[in-house]
């Protein structure tokens, strides 16, 4: 569901769709970038950044720091982010 700040932002600059239009619309692009993550694709929204899932290798040498116990982590994906060169300099202004 997304942010109702973000629905009455959009809406002020958008005066010509409603509420629901806007929500509908929001629901769609979070859906089909979840799909798309789900699916191991990359996610590239122009001037603003990419998302991309990396593999990371299984480890059987990880240990707790605090009981100094061996463990295993099991390979998994992690959710990564690169902001665009328009992005960064925006933030770096």
């Amino acid at each position: 569901m997304p942010n109702p700040k973000l629905i009455k932002q959009l809406k002020k600059n958008y005066p010509n769709l409603s509420s629901t239009e806007i929500t509908f619309i929001l629901n769609i692009i979070l859906d089909s970038t979840t799909s798309a993550l789900k699916d191991g694709k990359s996610v590239e929204l122009r001037n603003f950044g990419r998302f991309y899932c990396k593999k990371l290798k299984e480890n059987f040498n990880a240990r707790n720091p605090s009981t100094n116990e061996l463990l295993y982590k099991p390979e998994r994906v992690r959710l990564k982010f690169r902001a665009s060169n328009k992005l960064n300099k925006l933030i770096n202004e």
